[in-house]
């Protein structure tokens, strides 16, 4: 099993409500840019995405490395962090 960052733990431990999308583990500073320029700039927005495509791990991470350039480590952890979050609240 993955290690969780404290980033990850955090959110996963609290509502979503307004926080940026940069609050989800795996988001950094450059790639919650890339996803702010296109609308993404919320992490419930995000969230949003992620429930569109089925909650599907593979599939959410190919869109977000294809169409937002982020890495595998990166995609993974998101994936993983909002799943777990739906796990928690939904």
């Amino acid at each position: 099993m993955a290690t969780r960052t404290q980033k990850f733990k955090t959110f996963v431990s609290e509502p979503m409500g307004d926080k940026d999308v940069t609050t989800v583990d795996g988001i950094n500073d450059e790639l919650g840019l890339k996803l702010a320029a296109k609308g993404f700039d919320k992490a419930y927005i995000l969230l949003g995405q992620f429930l569109l495509l089925k909650k599907d791990h593979a599939v959410f991470q190919r869109w977000l490395k294809g169409a937002y350039g982020a890495s595998p480590s990166q995609a993974q952890r998101c994936a993983s962090c909002l799943m777990d979050w739906c796990y928690a609240f939904l």
